[in-house]
């Protein structure tokens, strides 16, 4: 039903209905499409804000991807009818909107495409969905074969929703000149200051054909007629209608009337997307079907290829192999491919949240720390004197702070150095910290180095008289938007980053010979520590924060959300446990937050309004922040057990993080294992019916760090000024493993085997032992033999 394809280079699905939510998803430097197995589609693309150009509903319009993404019949999708002339029997490809259940089906879901095979009456039809390295539109392939043995007369009807594009002005025609269907609209707008923002927008939607129909269709109610979109109308007839849309629901769907003799083909292309202009149309109609290279080959063909070349460009830095098949696969394949979306695209926002845009970028190092180097340089850029960052980065000129990047949140300082730690430990390169920023509220400038000294202050004086950091609006939980608003609320999540966020910029001045100011904040990072135990510790874990009102929560006297998993993971990592406490807050999680599918992010979920907490606690029990197995609090948590070595906890917590590898628990997750999301169902001790399905969102910061508890944790290759570092943390149960890494342009290669003959770790390179474990002075003309001999 579900398996990984010979090379890995797809996971397929074979059935379109015990997956019904399954989807994989592309994008490139300017749109993302996310495809479901069944043909329903959220396409966005950048103009520079995102914009649609295949339309749901006025609220979807505002809204992006949704968790847990509703599908229905007339969600915007991209199908294939087909009908026998002879017999008038009708299926679609690949399984909405008709729902005739085919014979055969496979959703191969690709890094750099996604294909579909429908067998159904002895007609088979391939779809593939790729995109060009830039442009923002859709490239389709659609061939069909006829497999009887008999001539067979076909109707094959390509349709792809345009959807309510406006209240002020929306229409549809063919255009023969352009062989394409265009539909045209006008962005809404009020106030005549607005009309300069909507002028330049690309406001139609073209659907082009490499060759010209029999007829066409491009009024959605004349399509559909009394039969809807399950049964259209218009197909019952000989020929569409070639009609016209006047202020009425445009669509685009194309007929083709083909004779094919058995064992035939019948091979086309579409393209797909928004323009400004019939003229853009007909630019990209030469670019990609008309104007072709010495061999031959069209723009349409050079694009597949150049987007595939794009997408191997973000491979990632290691190469596994485990015990575990499916997490070789995932690992090798998937993890460094979502991982590269994240950074390429900025999640198709003009003003990243700036932790979301710091920790993409942390990814970002393991793939092109050029691009992470920059993203930090740009963050420091709009960075404020007194050392706060905003709660969003702006990354184009017209772009401004919108929806939660305009709620003051209290954590973005935090990041800078766990996050630049990451690309120091990848690159070595110390020199950023000598670059000249400027200040975005004064004119004046200060190197990298000085400006998170700055934001270190401002998390050391943003304190109460207890010296617990102030929370405002949110930390990194968004929606806890009411234990602080009145200016007294504290985080303790925050206190205790902080703390952690001091011991590594402790290290990084160390490192560069900053002996004195490493010392003042290994001392901050200490009295913070203190505080944190002091007004923080329950007894058996962490509490959450203190409201405006001195009322402390996320504790054992709380009957909903008493236990928080955010404290007890930084609590690890800052040091702020000791053995005792580690102990046992690590047995508190093991029993109030694990669950078959991950590690909860609060217990139990609140099921009413907690006015002192805030908007976190009005979401649907085990969804979202509100106790669901949130990943990226997940992956704090594991890197966190991984710090004081808990590698068994650590590695059977990061395994739940992906689907599988046994059928059952696919389908109880509703996702193929290409991808993380951002969390999976949640309150299984309160709903256990729901508890496990994904939401779908990709769009996470989970993955950086699922790739950091790899490198510096399970695997134990992880950079530091003098080389790279070798201190595997395998699970008790895996004997050897192999991995490949790619570190500063060389390329090692490890055996890692378990040795009854060591009571410590020893690594040989080439034969030869290195006494402290790091391997120095790393050259790229050397292929390097690496064995590790680990205790059982």
């Amino acid at each position: 039903m579900i398996k990984a394809t010979e090379n890995n280079e797809y996971v397929e699905l074979t059935s379109p209905t015990i997956l019904p939510k399954a989807s994989g998803f592309l994008w490139n430097e300017k749109m993302m499409i996310h495809m479901n197995c069944r043909g329903y589609a959220v396409a966005q693309y950048m103009q520079p804000e995102p914009g649609k150009y295949s339309y749901a509903p006025n609220l979807e319009a505002k809204t992006f991807m949704q968790p847990e993404q509703p599908y229905y019949a007339h969600h915007p999708g991209r199908f294939v009818y087909v009908k026998d002339e002879v017999s008038g029997e009708i299926f679609s490809a690949p399984y909405e909107p008709v729902r005739v259940l085919p014979d055969k089906y496979t959703f191969s879901v690709g890094k750099h495409n996604i294909v579909w095979k429908i067998e159904s009456n002895d007609i088979l039809i391939e779809m593939s969905l790729s995109l060009p390295k830039e442009d923002p539109m859709e490239l389709w392939r659609v061939k069909v074969t006829n497999l009887s043995s008999m001539k067979r007369k076909l109707s094959i009807y390509p349709y792809f929703t345009v959807g309510y594009m406006s209240w002020m002005n929306q229409s549809a025609e063919y255009n023969e000149a352009l062989q394409a269907i265009v539909c045209s609209a006008i962005t809404p707008y009020q106030k005549y200051q607005d009309y300069d923002k909507i002028k330049t927008l690309k406001d139609k939607t073209f659907l082009l054909a490499d060759q010209e129909p029999s007829a066409w269709e491009v009024n959605q109610e004349a399509f559909e007629g009394e039969g809807g979109i399950t049964n259209p109308s218009a197909i019952q007839n000989e020929l569409l209608s070639n009609g016209e849309a006047r202020y009425e629901m445009p669509v685009a769907a194309l007929q083709y009337r083909i004779d094919v003799e058995p064992g035939e083909e019948k091979a086309y292309r579409f393209i797909f997307g928004p323009a400004k202009t019939e003229d853009e149309i007909a630019q990209i109609r030469r670019t990609y079907f008309i104007d072709t290279n010495a061999s031959g080959d069209d723009g349409f063909m050079l694009a597949e290829l150049e987007y595939a070349e794009y997408i191997r460009e973000g491979r990632g830095c290691i190469e596994i192999k485990t015990p575990d098949a499916d997490l070789d696969n995932f690992v090798n394949h998937w993890l460094p491919r979502q991982m590269y979306y994240h950074g390429q695209t900025n999640r198709l926002t003009t003003d990243p949240q700036t932790r979301n845009y710091l920790q993409d970028n942390m990814g970002m190092s393991y793939i092109k720390p050029q691009m992470a180097r920059n993203a930090f340089l740009t963050a420091l850029s709009q960075q404020n004197t007194s050392g706060a960052m905003p709660d969003g980065i702006i990354l184009h000129e017209d772009a401004e702070l919108k929806y939660i990047n305009q709620v003051p949140h209290t954590d973005h300082c935090v990041w800078l150095p766990i996050c630049l730690s990451t690309y120091l430990d990848e690159t070595n390169d110390y020199t950023l910290l000598d670059e000249v920023v400027p200040y975005a509220d004064r004119k004046e400038v200060g190197t990298v180095f000085e400006h998170i000294n700055r934001a270190m202050h401002w998390l050391m004086k943003d304190r109460d008289e207890r010296g617990l950091n102030f929370i405002n609006q949110g930390d990194w939980c968004d929606p806890m938007n009411m234990v602080g608003y009145k200016g007294k609320g504290v985080s303790g999540w925050l206190t205790i980053a902080t703390s952690y966020a001091f011991m590594i910029w402790a290290d990084i001045c160390e490192h560069s010979d900053q002996l004195k100011m490493s010392k003042e904040y290994r001392l901050a990072a200490n009295e913070t520590n203190e505080v944190v135990n002091k007004y923080l510790w329950d007894g058996e874990w962490y509490a959450r924060g203190i409201t405006d009102d001195n009322v402390v929560f996320g504790i054992s006297e709380d009957k909903e959300g008493r236990i928080f998993i955010n404290p007890q993971g930084w609590a690890l990592l800052s040091g702020a446990a000791d053995e005792l406490k580690q102990r046992k807050l690590i047995q508190a999680v093991k029993d109030q937050l694990e669950t078959p599918y991950g590690v909860e992010k609060l217990a139990p979920s609140f099921t009413a309004m907690r006015e002192d907490v805030g908007r976190v606690t009005q979401k649907h029990p085990g969804t979202a922040e509100n106790g669901a197995v949130y990943n990226h609090a997940a992956a704090f948590y594991i890197y966190g057990l991984y710090a004081v070595g808990e590698k068994d906890n650590a590695y059977r917590l990061l395994r739940k993080m992906i689907p599988g590898p046994d059928s059952e628990d696919i389908i109880r997750r509703g996702q193929l294992p290409v991808f993380i999301p951002n969390y999976y169902r949640g309150a299984y001790r309160q709903i256990p019916h729901t508890a496990g399905r994904s939401s779908h969102l990709f769009n996470t910061g989970t993955v950086p760090w699922v790739y950091r508890c790899l490198i510096d944790g399970l695997f134990g290759l992880q950079g530091n000024k003098e080389g790279i570092h070798i201190r595997p943390q395998l699970p008790s149960e895996w004997q050897e493993v192999t991995v490949k890494r790619m570190f500063r342009g060389v390329e090692l290669q490890f055996h890692i085997k378990r040795d009854a003959s060591v009571t410590t770790t020893e690594v040989y390179v080439h034969g030869n032992y290195i006494e402290d474990g790091i391997i120095k002075d790393l050259k790229s003309d050397v292929e390097y033999k690496v064995l590790v001999k680990i205790p059982f």
